[in-house]
């Protein structure tokens, strides 16, 4: 199975951009990206270069529909919503709506400002970071190669550090945050493949390590 960055490259390039101020990376989306509120299209705005729309919460009005339906159809799209419950209930009516869609996910901890959480409050590294680790839902049962065995035998479920470790993991994989079952069914929902999940577990295990140092 093809990895989920193999993925991300066939669909974003980086290119340079130059302005008066200097040089500065800008990753050129080509799908739209669905945000919250206008303040996220702001902060978006700032990190990529990209159609930005914004449901401007739960209330969603026939004519957003329309535009997210259209640029769904013609270009696809990107979900990036809070990572709060309210963020959460807002990607699944979406995703309910446009299954095909793309999915990004910022971790809470560079979304929040004075316990505020919002894609506003992230920086700009850390949103082309999440837009760099996008994921589409696959429906097939081939895909469910990972078991919550699995997650015990690596210490993601049950274990003390186990809360701390998903944070770090779903963060390091782009699919967020979720408690055992809801962590379970990402990986699986998104695909991603056992070694996919024990190499980016190696990888927050040895940052940790290198912190405490």
């Amino acid at each position: 199975m093809k990895s989920y960055l193999y993925f991300l490259m066939r669909r974003i390039r980086i290119m340079q951009k130059t302005n008066n101020l200097g040089k500065e990376d800008r990753l050129i989306i080509n799908e739209a990206i669905v945000v919250e509120g206008r303040d996220d299209i702001d902060a978006v705005a700032k990190a990529c270069d990209a159609l930005v729309i914004a449901t401007h919460g739960f209330g969603i009005t026939s004519e957003t529909w329309g535009l997210i339906e259209k640029a769904y159809n013609e270009k696809g799209i990107i979900i990036l919503t809070d990572p709060d419950y309210s963020g959460e209930e807002i990607r699944r009516k979406l995703a309910a709506e446009f299954p095909k869609a793309l999915h990004a996910y910022l971790p809470k901890s560079e979304a929040i400002r004075d316990d505020d959480i919002g894609v506003e409050n992230a920086a700009s590294e850390a949103i082309r970071d999440a837009l760099t680790k996008v994921h589409g839902i696959t429906k097939s049962a081939k895909q469910d190669n990972i078991t919550m065995d699995d997650l015990n035998e690596l210490e993601l479920v049950g274990g003390q550090q186990a809360s701390v470790l998903r944070e770090h993991v779903g963060a390091e994989l782009g699919i967020g945050y979720g408690n055992g079952k809801a962590f379970l069914r990402k990986l699986n929902g998104f695909g991603i493949s056992k070694s996919d999940l024990e190499g980016a577990l190696i990888k927050v295990k040895a940052e940790n390590l290198n912190t405490n140092a």
